[in-house]
């Protein structure tokens, strides 16, 4: 008796539905799925109690995880009914698409032959004109001869939605037909030994069993009707290449269901699917309304039984004016849109992404095969209630807790891994026993598990293999600076000892100063962790002071004669050292490094952007007093100098902060004198190092100096009792000071205050 075609969509409930209803009608002997046959083992945990869709099949290469594939089932899927049905049946359920052991060997062998030259466009089937413009080919052709300008509308109206019990199977094999035999396809090797492989499983199965059911894409159904001669598909598929591919189920989503998260096969609603699948054929939309009125009341919004009641109607009359049997997502979306959110459509983002997409993820059992490494986060990520989920939410820690530490733990190994579950984002004002983590899971990231696995057994393991590999490929000292700071807080005392050893080595041999100033910030971070962690650190001090003096000795010479790019980058790493002593409050090395400025300053060769930084840097920590900063910005701006290097000086000083220019006016003269004398050629020369400069200031700052400069030069006088502040009455303001001590508790009241 021939095999039973049912030609499908994938993730279509209206399908899932109709399949099972055919199946109950006449129930088969063998049951053959569009699936990937390397997986069949993996069917028996289908009825599992602990298996819980959306789940997703995932196969890939054992010597190259990173060649995977995802199977994606829902529950309203109907390769997903099926196979159910035929296991709650005891009806044998086999996958018959072209394995993945030879579809990713023949990728491989692609990609090695991509050097050959392409096939030229003009060689492929030309499209018929009719067709150039229609989108979605081919199945757009169909909806197009049925009056829909959308092909997914019409797909949801004619099988999804339909209210009869007709066998749909029929006319979907016929429509099918008609479009593989009348339209000029392009050729597709993949997709023949798909179907040749299909054809040939169904072959055998007909041969053992007498009632056999076929649940394929609607695409495929054709194929396995009309047949070619055998020998032509043993032909085809003779001498294919194979790998070995290992299998496994992992937990999905309805977000990765969408055809946005990249998934070819996907549905644009898996929400509004689902709630076909659950609702009765002849739901009228009253369920669907009342959790749409569910979702605008959690967001404060007014919503009455009556605002549910006028929104049914309205979809049910554009249904009637569209001259459609029922109302579908669009409706209902138009519907909400004028009756819930008075016509402000950004409010449907919340029925999107609770509704129509829905925040959903998929449970498999506990003894699903996996990779030593994914049951190790699996079982980590249950004792520390950190449940992976596809909404993202973000966690703050407090480190002083030990479950929370052992949660930062985890999540900073898996970021050695690369394995991205958590990003860590800034939190202010709590110190450095906090920590925020940002949270959001996505299937995709079980490859990287399974492909880390070769580092260890367990994240603590493969955490520290990883990380040893990576110090084994580099020699450069920053890189391996920012590793022990990512290493530290992971808790891996193997792969630090091996860092500090590594890190030391080569601080010793480095000459280069810039690359010792790159490796400085970093390590400074690290000390920090000896607090909160409890992590013996005091191998980086002594890798940092090294550091410290390596760096202050070499710095004039490495900033001798350097060009504008260069210095630009020299500039930075000095912003950036500076940053990261005064972080650490080290005398000693405080002591250095501002020798090592002084020296910049002073040095004739050196920029004009690095000594004004210097010059900047020592003003700040008071290491030059007010009068020798004077000096040599005046000197900087004076006319001895060429205009470039008096631009760049100035450009370093001021970058920033332009606080000091609104309390120095002995700067802000000199700079006002300065500019003032400029010739025009000179003037357009330095202007746009100038608007940098000032750019770097907050709006506050650049709106005080614009009223300095509109006012001649310096700040209008204030008058303070006949004073101004250009002569500033000292007699009066001493009167001032005892008072202003008292109230600041710096000094003690004298007897006839106490009195009063």
């Amino acid at each position: 008796m021939p095999a039973h075609i049912l030609g499908i969509r994938h993730h279509g409930p209206g399908s899932a539905q109709r399949v099972r209803e055919f199946l109950h009608r006449n129930p088969p002997d063998v049951l053959l799925v569009e699936g990937p046959p390397d997986a069949n083992e993996l069917l028996t945990h289908v009825l599992h109690a602990d298996m819980q869709p959306p789940v997703a099949i995932l196969a890939y290469r054992n010597d190259q995880p990173q060649q995977a594939s995802f199977y994606p089932f829902a529950v309203f899927s109907p390769e997903w009914q099926a196979i159910r049905y035929g296991l709650e049946h005891n009806i044998p359920v086999r996958f018959i698409d072209l394995p993945l052991a030879h579809r990713f060997a023949l990728r491989e062998l692609e990609e090695k032959q991509t050097t050959e030259p392409e096939t030229p466009e003009a060689d492929a089937p030309e499209v018929p004109m009719e067709l150039r413009d229609v989108p979605d080919y081919p199945l757009a052709h169909l909806a197009r001869a049925a009056g829909f300008e959308d092909t997914e509308l019409w797909w949801e109206h004619q099988f999804e939605l339909r209210l009869n019990n007709q066998d749909s199977f029929a006319a979907i094999l016929e429509g099918v037909s008609a479009l593989r035999e009348t339209l000029p396809l392009p050729e597709d090797r993949e997709n023949d030994l798909r179907e040749a492989y299909m054809r040939t499983l169904l072959l055998e199965a007909e041969q053992d069993f007498a009632q056999v059911a076929v649940v394929c894409g609607a695409w495929h159904a054709p194929a396995l009707v009309n047949r070619p001669p055998q020998e032509e598909d043993q032909a085809l598929l003779k001498g294919l290449p194979t790998c070995r591919v290992d299998t496994t189920w992992v937990p999905w989503t309805y977000h990765r269901l969408t055809l946005a998260s990249g998934y070819g096969a996907g549905v644009l609603s898996p929400g509004w699917y689902h709630h076909l699948w659950q609702s009765a054929p002849d739901e009228r939309g009253y369920r669907w309304m009342t959790r749409v009125a569910q979702v605008f009341r959690r967001h404060q919004m007014d919503t009455s039984t009556a605002h549910v009641i006028e929104a049914i109607r309205l979809a049910d009359a554009l249904a009637s004016l569209r001259r459609l049997p029922r109302p579908g997502l669009p409706e209902y979306n138009e519907a909400t849109n004028a009756v819930l959110s008075l016509g402000d459509s950004s409010l449907l983002n919340w029925v999107h992404q609770e509704l129509i997409v829905g925040p959903r993820i998929g449970h498999v059992p506990s003894d699903v095969p996996a990779v030593p490494l994914q049951s190790d986060l699996q079982a980590q990520q249950h004792k520390l209630r950190l449940k992976p989920s596809d909404e993202r939410k973000t966690v703050t820690l407090d480190l002083r807790k030990e479950l929370d530490l052992k949660k930062s733990i985890l999540l900073h190994r898996l970021q050695l891994l690369e394995i991205d579950w958590g990003s860590p984002a800034y939190v202010s004002g709590q110190g450095t026993f906090k920590e925020q983590w940002n949270l959001y899971w996505e299937p995709e990231m079980m490859i990287r598990v399974i492909e880390k696995g070769v580092w260890g057994n367990t994240v603590a393991d493969a955490a520290t293999g990883y990380v040893k590999h990576l110090v084994a490929r580099t020699d450069q000292l920053s890189e391996v600076a920012q590793l022990l700071e990512r290493a530290l807080p992971a808790d891996l005392p193997d792969a630090v000892a091996g860092l500090m050893q590594t890190l030391d080595a080569l601080a010793a041999v480095s000459g280069d100063v810039f690359q010792l100033m790159r490796a400085l910030p970093p390590l400074a971070n690290v000390s920090r962790y000896g607090d909160v962690r409890q992590t013996n650190t005091a191998i980086v001090r002594h890798v940092l002071d090294g550091l410290v003096v390596r760096i202050s000795i070499g710095l004039p010479n490495a900033c001798t004669a350097l060009d504008d790019d260069s210095a630009a980058g020299a500039y930075e790493q000095i912003g950036a050292v500076n940053d990261a002593l005064r972080l650490l409050q080290e005398e000693t090395y405080d002591r250095a490094w501002h020798e090592a400025l002084r020296a910049l300053v002073d040095h004739e060769q050196v920029h004009g952007t690095i000594a004004g930084k210097a010059c900047r840097i020592l003003s700040e920590s008071q290491e030059l007093e007010e009068e020798a900063v004077a000096q040599r910005f005046a000197w900087a701006l004076s006319a001895a100098q060429a205009t470039s290097y008096s631009a760049a000086w100035l450009e370093g000083f001021l970058a920033g902060s332009g606080t000091v220019l609104l309390l120095d006016e002995a700067l802000w003269s000199l700079l006002h004198r300065w500019v003032a004398q400029l010739e025009e050629g000179p003037f357009t020369e330095v202007l746009p190092i100038l608007r940098r400069s000032f750019s770097t200031f907050t709006k506050p700052e650049r709106r005080k100096l614009g009223e300095k400069a509109r006012g001649g030069g310096s700040v209008a006088a204030t008058k303070v009792g006949g004073a101004t502040a250009a002569g500033f009455n000292h007699e009066r303001a001493a009167r001032v000071l005892p008072t202003v001590g008292q109230l600041l508790g710096i000094t003690k009241p004298d007897a006839e205050t106490e009195s009063l």
